[in-house]
Order: structure tokens, then sequence, then C-alpha cells
């Protein structure tokens, strides 16, 4: 079975998948599209026959494709459950997921490559109002996190308890960007500390940008 990836080393959602793949011990060809602006490579003619919505990640195995990071990650939980990335039981689960959402349907679509440069070229922002709008955004769901994460009392070295799941795989792509474009963190303390412990495991070190270079 041949096994690709394609991928850009600072698509957070790719990043999401590179992690899954490494903490299960997956191995997979990397194709790299490059989604520079000005360069645009997920607009190619090829590309866009393999997948019609043009964005990376997209994973395939032979002749199964499939886009959508939620999707990918839930599929590679179900055909390579060991190690989990999913707690047992059904609110377990879903209390995992909800923390993944946060990140993967709230924050980071509103601050997604398309989104900030539809800002520039379409609305006319500058780069100052568009560094306000992701930060804004990055912020405001940081805040319901760090409740969750406190309040709850379920996470542990991770998001949940002392293994990393979903959500920890969701939330480093986050933090990398959130230090990308210098959004304070100092009202995230739980936040921080989780990533930290994250950044201690070679899956999530593998997969992080500037360990692959601006391929």
């Amino acid at each position: 079975m041949e096994r690709i990836l394609y991928d850009y080393f600072r698509s957070s959602a790719a990043y999401r998948v590179r992690i899954a793949l490494n903490l299960k011990g997956v191995d997979v060809k990397r194709i790299v599209v490059n989604i520079l602006p000005g360069i645009d490579e997920q607009n190619n003619a090829q590309y866009r026959q393999l997948n019609p919505q043009g964005r990376v990640p997209y994973y395939t195995e032979d002749e199964f494709r499939l886009g959508q990071s939620p999707a990918i990650l839930e599929y590679l939980e179900e055909q390579y459950p060991v190690p989990a990335l999913l707690p047992e039981g059904a609110r377990e689960k879903a209390y995992v997921r909800q923390l993944s959402s946060i990140i993967a349907c709230d924050i980071h679509p509103l601050n997604n490559l398309c989104v900030l440069e539809y800002l520039r070229n379409e609305l006319g922002a500058d780069n100052k109002a568009v560094e306000k709008w992701y930060a804004h955004w990055i912020q405001e769901g940081f805040k319901a996190l760090e409740k969750m994460l406190t309040a709850n009392h379920k996470s542990g070295r991770f998001c949940f308890g002392d293994k990393p799941t979903f959500a920890d795989i969701c939330l480093v792509p986050q933090l990398f960007n959130a230090r990308r474009f210098e959004v304070p963190l100092d009202a995230f303390p739980a936040i921080v500390k989780i990533g930290a412990e994250c950044a201690k495991l070679p899956a999530f070190q593998a997969a992080a940008p500037e360990a692959l270079g601006k391929d």
C-alpha cells in the first residue's frame, strides 16, 4: 500500500495530520503542495483534479482519497487504532472532540490563509488590521479552551489526562501560529504548559514546521 500525504510545512491542518501519523507510526510519502500566495500550487489543474477543494492536507492510500484534517484524524484512529488518540467512553471522546473543534472549527477557519488573503486583497485590510484580526480570534478561542482545561479537572500532562489526544494534535499547530504572529499567551498558562509537554515528544518534534524546513 502506498500512503501519500499532500502537505505544506506551515499548514496548521497538515501539521495536525503529521503529528497523528507520527504518533501512530504510519509511514507516508510526503508530496509538498506550496500554498504560499504567488506560488499557489494548490490551484494547479493536476492537483485540483486529484483534490477538487484544492486544500492541504490531502491523504491517499492507493485509490482511497480523503481531505479535511478532522476526517483524516478519525480515519487514522479507526484504521490504525494503536496507540489510541481518543479516550475510552462516549462522553470522554465527545469531550476531546469538543476541545479539538474549538480550534479546528472556530479558531482556525477564521485565520486560514484564504481568509487572510481575502481581507487583504478584497477588503483592503493592511497588515496591522490582519494581525489584529488574527490575534483576536486566537485569543477568543483560547479563553474558552483555557477555562475548560482548568475547570473540568480532566487535563493532566495533556489536554485529557497523561496521553496525547486529538485535542493536543489540534492545539500544538495553533500555538505555533500564535507565536508566529506574536500573540500574547500570558493569559493561557494551562495551554502553554500542555504545549511544552507535547514538545517533549518525538512525534510532535518531527512534525513541526521547523523540522521540515521551507519545503
